[in-house]
């Protein structure tokens, strides 16, 4: 059963941004690294999931197409076929709840 993971351009560009962030603020790549590493891992454990039938797929949101599951202090949002996992937003969850992208 392969699938594919596609990261979204907005996805990356949050991606992108998220890491920098604690690139400047930790003046240290360890936990950007880490971070890095946590969206990769979790986007594949959950491509294996909802790849496998069984069951939970993430959390809704208000578009019934759009999921999400957290990854630390982050949301990462997704949608899904039997194919293809896509990666749409990546949203650090402690923003505004009112001003999320789904």
């Amino acid at each position: 059963m392969a699938g594919k993971i596609v990261w979204s351009p907005q996805a990356q560009a949050d991606r992108r941004q998220i890491l920098a962030y604690w690139l400047e603020r930790n003046k240290s790549p360890v936990y950007s690294r880490k971070l890095q590493s946590m969206f990769v891992v979790q986007a594949r454990n959950l491509l294996v999931l909802v790849q496998s039938g069984l069951g939970w797929k993430g959390h809704p949101t208000s578009d019934p197409e759009v999921r999400y599951i957290f990854v630390r202090d982050y949301k990462l949002f997704f949608e899904y076929s039997e194919e293809e996992l896509h990666i749409l937003r990546i949203w650090d969850a402690r923003r505004n709840p009112e001003n999320e992208p789904f």
